[in-house]
Formats: structure tokens, sequence, C-alpha cells
């Protein structure tokens, strides 16, 4: 089992996707999660491991999506003794608890910590700007790819992918991790700007003066590039830190970079790219309702119904009890929840709907 948590974990790491794993790390009898328990939650929702059964897995697989989005870690207590409510607001930061209302006793103590995507540098042009960029953006930590037409393998210092020709698409980016700035300075602007445009990304950046950014956006507007698209270009790419040599544009470049880095929900924007179709084998499906009640875009994925009773997800393809009330299918974790409901249907669902 731990051999294929490592396995499962490497693969991930390779494949530069977002994932979380989950171990537990207390437990009281006779919950079927035992200490040191390992679980791999990918981004479809789907889990590799075992750190409990029932109830169990379906709160972590909920807590394990919520993580990968937020990029926060967090202790998920799931046990008897939480309260009357499932989730307890009161809690510390980064602290989880659910009230276990199954019939079986003990408890266990599930920590999820999401593994973030190594963002990606894109770089377009071999200028010495570029050439300083790429440098500068693999040592903090960037996955660089450059994208220079007739480049040689000496023309960048250690690029993680090269690309001689003028072709974005073969960098793959994405709209939540991907950063991408062109360097061409003279060299291909405009098609290198427009394909810059057409690819998803959080961030393009284009290196020039105010008078040839203005120059170069007023033709590329009347080639009917679409000028909501232009304005939210970064030109001159970087803080004004006043920066005079090459080294120092790219240092400005970059800052600027990681400020709209952390100031973005791009993990859930990543997400939401894989389950929209750029996830290859994996489906687009169910909506959320927008009550919380159903969440779960993609094939592969579980979909939850948050029970009404004790607010425990529920997976919807595998509930213990299902009845119909009204025009609603509601769903249960156990018999105990399904008895309540049955006795006050309506305060249930009213606490439901609010």
């Amino acid at each position: 089992m731990f051999d294929d948590f490592i396995h499962t974990v490497e693969e991930l790491r390779k494949k530069n996707e977002v994932f979380a794993t989950a171990t537990v790390v207390r437990r009281e009898e006779p919950s079927s999660g035992k200490s040191g328990d390992k679980a791999v939650i990918n981004q479809f929702g789907d889990m590799i491991g075992w750190v409990g059964g029932g109830c169990v897995k379906a709160i972590i697989l909920k807590e394990a999506e919520e993580a990968m989005k937020t990029g926060k870690a967090r202790l998920v207590k799931v046990g008897r003794g939480a309260g009357e409510t499932a989730v307890q607001q009161a809690c510390p930061e980064g602290v989880v608890e659910y009230r276990m209302t199954c019939l079986s006793e003990g408890s266990v103590d599930i920590f999820i910590e999401p593994i973030l995507q190594t963002p990606q540098l894109v770089v377009v042009g071999k200028s010495a700007i570029a050439k300083a960029l790429v440098k500068i953006g693999r040592s903090a930590g960037y996955k660089v790819s450059a994208v220079a037409p007739d480049a040689r393998p000496d023309t960048f210092d250690k690029v993680d992918e090269l690309f001689t020709q003028l072709d974005l698409s073969l960098a793959k980016t994405n709209s939540s991790s991907s950063f991408v700035v062109v360097c061409t300075q003279g060299e291909q602007d405009e098609q290198a700007l427009e394909q810059a445009l057409r690819v998803k990304s959080a961030y393009v950046g284009f290196v020039a003066s105010k008078k040839k950014k203005a120059a170069l956006f007023d033709y590329l507007k009347q080639s009917g590039v679409d000028p909501q698209k232009l304005a939210a270009v970064h030109s001159p790419a970087g803080l004004n830190i006043h920066a005079k040599r090459p080294e120092e544009v790219a240092i400005s470049i970059l800052a600027e970079i990681i400020q709209v880095q952390h100031s973005l929900p791009f993990i859930e924007g990543f997400i939401a790219d894989n389950r929209a179709g750029g996830g290859g084998e994996h489906e687009k499906g169910q909506q959320d309702t927008g009550n919380g009640q159903v969440s779960g875009q993609a094939r592969g994925m579980a979909k939850y119904y948050i029970n009404p009773v004790c607010g425990v997800p529920v997976d919807i393809s595998n509930p213990k009890y299902t009845l119909q009330y009204k025009n609603e299918q509601v769903y249960f974790c156990c018999d105990g929840c399904k008895e309540k409901f049955e006795a006050e249907p309506e305060k249930y669902m009213k606490r439901k709907s609010t």
C-alpha cells in the first residue's frame, strides 16, 4: 500500500498535476482508518489508498478538493464528540471538525496537504532581457519554457523547454499558473503578442516602451484583436523599480508576476480548466446547483450532496439511503439521519436552504 502511495505521488509530480495527500494522524477504535494510513486524491476526485470508509471517505474527498482549490492544508477531525452540527465554525484556522453521525463509535484525525503545480514561465524571444528572465525564473523555481525562432541549445541557460518555432500552443499553458512574457523586442512582435493573447495564461507581459506599445496595440486592434484582451496586457512589463540593465528588468518582471500569482485563486482556476476539457479523458459532468448541495464537474470525480441532517457530504453515486421529498431527491449517510429527517423533514430542508 505504501509503495502504491509513493508511486502515485511520483507520477503526479512528473506530470506537474495538482493533488492532495491525506494521512491518518490519530485514531480511536473502532474507526477503520488507522494511524499512518495514507491516500492520494487527484484533481478529479479519485482516491488512491485508504484513510477510512463510509462517511470518512466522502468527507476527505470533499475537504481534499477544498484544499486543492485554496492551496491550504487542513486537519480534519471526524468523531462523535464534535458537537451537534457537522462542521464546527469555532475551530482554529486550518482545522475542520465533523460530527460522526453513523452508528459506529470511534474518531479519526486526518491531515490533508495540497501539492501545488509548479508555476510555468513562458519567455518569448531571445533578447538580452529574455535570456536574463529565463535564468532568474528558473532560479526562482519556475518551470521555464522558451519560445524563440532560430534559437540554439546554448542560447539560454538551463531552460526546461525550448521551442524553436513561434508557436505558443506547444508550451501547453493553463489559465491559472502559466505566465507569458513577450521579450521579442523587434523580432515578430505582432505575431508573438497575438499568439500570447490566444493561449491560456494568468499573465501576459510585453517588453516595450510606452510609445511602441501604443503603436503596436493600435495595429492589433485594427487587425481584429479584442481591445479588452489588449487592455489586460502588462506593458511595459514589470514593476517600476527604475531598472536599466537586462537583469534588473528581468527582476522587475518576475516581481510583477509573483505579485499577480499570489493575488489570484489560481489553484481553483487550474482545476476548472481541467474539468472543462483540459484533462483529456475526463469529461464535463454535473455542475454545482448554486446552494452547495451538489458538487463535482468531471467523470471520475465524486458528486456530493450535503446531508441536510448532519452536514456530512454524501457521494450520490453510493449513498446509504435516499428518499424523495417533494420534488427533490435527498441523500443520507446513515439510517439515523434518515430517521431524523423523516420525523421533521421541513426543519432539515429549511436548514439546508440557509
